[in-house]
């Protein structure tokens, strides 16, 4: 059982403190995480921004990514929609006895990857283990810390009539590579996840002096959900053209053969920008520089008419509302 977590290894006893130290820690290494204290202690100056998130995503492993990736870009990107510049993250494991670590060891490594991409620093964490049977092989919980600049003020309630919407990408790639791996569905063209870190995009975002609005990421619920709550949010309309929307072929193939609407599949490495409409055409210039961002487009705008709704242009030039999404289209995906 040398190569599996042991019940043993949450214990607090020496082999909870050796997998630290030898799967953790060795990998994760910087000044502030080495201190191995309960709280990390950090210095900030200027306005900052909080957040937590938990992982849960079934399997663990898939094409394009896994849960310590998804955990960090997750955390990343929730920070980065206020505009703040991600520092800190903190990570709790919740492993089920069982689990092989060699897997543990290929997650931790996708951790360090994502997060030296990322440019941000695992600080302080927790490690948990469950008796086999009461969890699903590994759950991650994340907290994160970021700096937001002077002058930044970045919400969903700031949406105005005019402004419009722009996506940095592709919809729906994370639940379709998700679902595919579960499954066991083969696409003809292989569908990766695109989760990603969108950090330095935004910062580059802002870097134009634009007037952005809103920001978010597009996670579970997908694109649908995201501009419901902005409509919801801001008290305004939004309007968007089906045939803006860009979508993988094989994601669009799939969704029409499950039964599925790409507008509610979840995404981890695109974002929803509501920018003024004079700015629109600087920030999507500075978004399709940018590796993460070089498919954006603008798909609508925000109206004055049919407050707190969602209405879509379709491909026949029909209308009809885009509701919030109801329960979970794909269960587990984050």
């Amino acid at each position: 059982m040398a190569d599996r977590i042991l019940l043993a290894h949450g214990s607090g006893g020496k082999l909870m403190h050796d997998l630290i130290k030898k799967s953790f820690v060795s990998t994760l290494s910087n000044p502030i995480l080495e201190k191995l204290d309960d709280s990390a202690v950090f210095d900030l100056n200027g306005r900052l921004a909080f957040t937590t998130d938990s992982y849960v995503v079934s399997p663990i492993f898939f094409p394009g990514g896994d849960i310590g990736k998804l955990a960090v870009c997750g955390t990343v990107n929730d920070l980065s929609m206020t505009g703040a510049t991600p520092l800190y993250l903190s990570l709790s494991f919740i492993i089920e006895e069982g689990l092989l670590l060699a897997d543990l060891e290929k997650i931790v490594n996708s951790i360090s990857e994502a997060a030296t991409e990322a440019g941000v620093k695992i600080v302080t964490g927790d490690t948990k283990v469950v008796n086999k049977g009461s969890a699903d092989r590994l759950f991650i919980n994340t907290s994160g810390v970021g700096v937001v600049p002077h002058g930044i003020d970045i919400s969903g309630a700031n949406a105005r009539p005019g402004d419009k919407v722009i996506v940095s990408g592709t919809l729906g790639d994370h639940g379709m590579a998700v679902l595919s791996q579960r499954e066991g569905i083969r696409f003809q063209v292989p569908v990766p996840s695109d989760c990603a870190p969108l950090n330095k995009m935004v910062a580059e975002m802002l870097a134009t002096g634009a007037e952005i609005h809103c920001l978010r990421d597009p996670t579970r619920g997908g694109l649908a959900t995201t501009l419901n709550e902005f409509a919801q949010q801001s008290r305004v309309g939004i309007r968007i053209d089906e045939l803006s929307i860009p979508v993988n072929p094989a994601v669009l193939g799939a969704c029409e053969l499950l039964g599925f609407d790409p507008l509610y599949v979840a995404n981890e490495g695109k974002l929803v920008a509501v920018v003024a409409p004079d700015d629109a055409d600087r920030v999507l210039a500075a978004m399709r520089k940018n590796h993460y961002g070089q498919k954006a487009v603008i798909i609508g705008e925000v109206v004055g008419e049919h407050p707190r709704r969602v209405v879509l242009k379709t491909r026949l030039g029909a209308s009809r509302i885009v509701d919030v999404l109801v329960g979970e289209l794909l269960p587990r995906i984050c």
